[in-house]
């Protein structure tokens, strides 16, 4: 089993994670954790843990794990981005076909205020975008 375990696990949390050494070397062959880090993955803060000295090992393992982490919080962003056209797109349908005018009313003003303000937002990025010359 210990050679089947990673040198490294990252306990994830909302801006990041906590770095653990894993280790097994020891008599009862137990596996340790211990804490050597803590890492933003918003702005790439690498921050040891008490008095670790972190590694050139350590820091590239980070390092390599924080690059993965972004790409894939990236792509789970568009991906949530993509769901709620379509969750849109079921609102709609619900609306015109099953919703009683008690259900509209009790969400038709939330709704349309959320699209007011994300349509605004949407039409100034794009006009932002169409007005840049491409580089």
């Amino acid at each position: 089993m210990a050679a089947d375990l990673p040198h490294y696990y990252f306990r994830v949390r909302e801006n990041g994670a906590v770095v653990f050494r894993i280790s097994t070397e020891n008599r009862q062959r137990r596996i340790e954790m211990d804490e050597i880090a803590t890492v933003n993955v918003k702005n790439g803060n690498i921050k040891p843990h008490g008095e670790t000295e972190l590694s050139k090992a350590d820091l590239a393992a980070i390092r390599e794990w924080l690059t993965g982490r972004q790409a894939l919080l990236a792509l789970r962003e568009v991906d949530d981005i993509l769901r709620t056209v379509d969750h849109l797109n079921l609102t709609t349908q619900w609306a015109q076909s099953r919703a009683s005018g008690d259900q509209l009313d009790a969400v038709t003003d939330a709704l349309l205020l959320a699209m007011h303000d994300l349509r605004s937002v949407l039409v100034r990025k794009k006009a932002d975008r169409l007005e840049k010359p491409e580089s």
